[in-house]
């Protein structure tokens, strides 16, 4: 499948590099990655065909940080819940800038993809009837997040692993992408190096899936690792001519784990929403004035004010997420917050058995840093979660570049301007199906043979890279990217105004000039690794604040001080692509209408209602 080769050896720059002749090249081996090589296998393709790459051990991706659930309309409570309403939900949620057929693409297939992942192993919570239980979610009209436990992105991951073994798909372990190879508007391949061994690779195919995630860790306080969701997927996609979308929309999920308490490496991971889908309530740390009075409440709670009360009666502490995580930031800048900035989480009214049984992970994750869930609340404060934006595609997931297809948090359209819970696991399955299907269809008629042209231009990047190993400049790219992320959290956070967000556009231009001029230290180094990832974070950075910037007005996960309400005339997705000279361009485009069945389940009004939990 593999074979050494070596550029010309009177070329200035020549460098040696293994090349890889295939059919489909997959990059990233989360769940949409996986599931889109399952598809292309099941459809008839070889698997000798397919090569699934990642930057980790195989396993060993976000997706086993997605532990609440997976929406699909199954109605196992709640037999009024169909793929109408999960799609109402989705764009109710978005704000109206989803684009309606993908969120209908999702919700109509993922019932059937749940009983698939049912049929392949998928360890299911179970209702007592035997059904695959589903739970509430922030903003869900119904009961429709399937779970196991608060361990489901883990034991899908696994489940979809296992089926890929059992199909023979080959997998490449440790491998980054730094550069996507396109000529005259087709897709050749892409170019990296092996991560252990320094070897730089070149892979030819005639089709490229991007399922590399999304870009939150570009933020000071977020709950992926710090090595992974760095813009890669979106940024080699912009810097190979396709376009980009929503990136202004940046969810922060309301419940992060914060304080002194928990240490240094917990700060920002997640507190799943299934904390709140099974009950868990939000409490200010300031007495309220009923208890101050020598009141008493009907179930003990860590003594502060229940304060959701206040921003979402009805909904409550399942209103959805950026109207909770707004109202904690609110609760903290106005003093209610605790001593290490955040509120508290509170589950104790609940059984321990009900707890353990249905939290199993968080109940053991606490208990190992000395905090008893059925007991004690937990520390939270919001914590950038999720990028709506992503890459421009069709219906079936392909980009402007033919035969360059994006996927799962790569991929924009779905969630508009605010991201449905539950839903960013659907994203990947539906999507990793929809464009397995596709590239099936097609593949015969791609162009495998790469042009020499490309051939060139892989040699220039390898030699370009190889020289930035070897650099001995001025600045620490590590130290360049925490500079980076804390202007992000401080100029593109939860709230932005226009001064703020042009102060954050000259500290990336800044940075930028910084990073001309980078200390490396080889290319099995983390400095290496550091500086690619500062590469592709800079024009991501640089689009989510001037996205920002262009959209006056809030809406959503955007909120602007300076422009509060949300105007009909910005019902538009902003888009971004590249320029002349390399500048970065933005454009607006409109939103197209749902389906007649969808707008009948928008006009219908379903509401989720929190107190059926009381």
């Amino acid at each position: 499948m593999s074979s050494p080769h070596r550029a010309d050896a009177d070329r200035r720059d020549s460098v040696s590099y293994e090349t890889v002749d295939l059919g489909v090249l997959v990059i990233g081996a989360g769940a949409a990655g996986a599931r889109a090589a399952i598809e292309l296998v099941e459809q008839g393709v070889d698997p000798e065909e397919v090569l699934v790459i990642g930057k980790r051990s195989h396993g060993d991706a976000h997706t086993t940080w997605a532990r609440g659930g997976i929406n699909g309309a199954l109605g196992t409570h709640d037999s009024e819940d169909d793929w109408t309403v999960h799609a109402a939900d989705t764009i109710n949620e978005g704000h109206h800038l989803n684009d309606p057929a993908k969120v209908e693409t999702v919700t109509k297939r993922m019932p059937g993809l749940l009983r698939e992942l049912d049929e392949w192993g998928m360890p299911y919570s179970r209702t007592a009837a035997g059904d695959i239980d589903q739970r509430y979610f922030g903003a869900q009209s119904f009961r429709r997040t399937a779970f196991a436990g608060d361990h489901t992105g883990e034991s899908l991951l696994n489940t979809l692993v296992e089926r890929a073994r059992s199909l023979a798909i080959p997998y490449r372990e440790n491998v980054y992408i730094t550069r996507l190879l396109e000529s005259d508007g087709r897709i050749h391949g892409a170019a990296g190096f092996d991560m252990d061994t320094g070897e730089f690779v070149l892979f030819e195919a005639a089709t490229v899936v991007l399922a590399a995630g999304g870009y939150t860790s570009l933020y000071d306080r977020h709950s992926s690792r710090d090595d992974e969701n760095t813009g890669d997927g979106p940024a080699l996609a912009y810097q190979a001519g396709a376009r980009l979308m929503d990136m202004e929309f940046v969810q922060f999920h309301p419940t992060g784990m914060v304080g002194a308490r928990y240490g240094a490496e917990w700060d920002g991971r997640l507190v799943t929403e299934a904390v709140r889908g099974e009950g868990g309530r939000l409490f200010n740390d300031e007495v309220s004035e009923s208890k101050a009075r020598g009141g008493s409440e009907e179930r003990r709670s860590p003594g502060g004010e229940r304060f959701m009360e206040r921003y979402s009666p009805d909904q409550m502490e399942l209103d959805a997420r950026d109207v909770v995580a707004r109202a904690i930031a609110q609760e903290i800048s106005e003093g209610r917050g605790t001593d290490a900035g955040g509120v508290f989480l509170d589950i104790s009214h609940r059984d321990r058995s009900f707890i353990r049984a249905r939290l199993p992970r968080m109940y053991e994750r606490f208990a190992d840093l000395g905090v008893d869930l059925a007991e004690d609340p937990v520390e939270v404060a919001p914590t950038a979660h999720y990028g709506m934006g992503g890459v421009v595609v069709d219906e079936t997931g392909e980009t402007d570049i033919s035969g360059l297809y994006a996927i799962g948090e790569t991929m924009a359209g779905v969630h508009g301007a605010n991201r449905l819970g539950g839903n960013s696991l659907a994203e990947t399955i539906a999507f990793g199906a929809v464009t397995g299907e596709a590239i099936a269809e097609r593949l015969d008629q791609r162009d495998r043979a790469a042009s020499d042209t490309v051939a060139d231009h892989a040699r220039v990047h390898l030699a370009a890279l190889r020289r930035l190993a070897d650099s001995d400049g001025t600045y620490d790219p590590e130290a360049l990217m925490d500079d980076l992320r804390a202007v992000l959290w401080d100029h593109a956070g939860i709230l932005r105004d226009r001064e703020t967000l042009q102060e954050g556009l000259e500290q990336v231009r800044a940075i930028r000039r910084r990073a001309a001029d980078l200390s490396v230290g080889g290319l099995t180094s983390r400095s290496f690794e550091f500086a690619m990832n500062l590469t592709f974070a800079l024009d991501v950075a640089e689009a989510i604040l001037r996205g920002a910037a262009m959209r006056t007005e809030s809406r959503g996960a955007h909120a602007r001080t300076d422009s509060p309400d949300e105007h009909d005339e910005w019902q538009r997705n902003i888009v971004v692509s590249r320029g002349s000279l390399g500048s970065m361009r933005l454009d607006t485009a409109p939103v197209p209408e749902p389906s007649d069945a969808v707008q009948a389940a928008l006009d219908a009004g379903f509401e989720l209602d929190y107190h059926q939990l009381e």
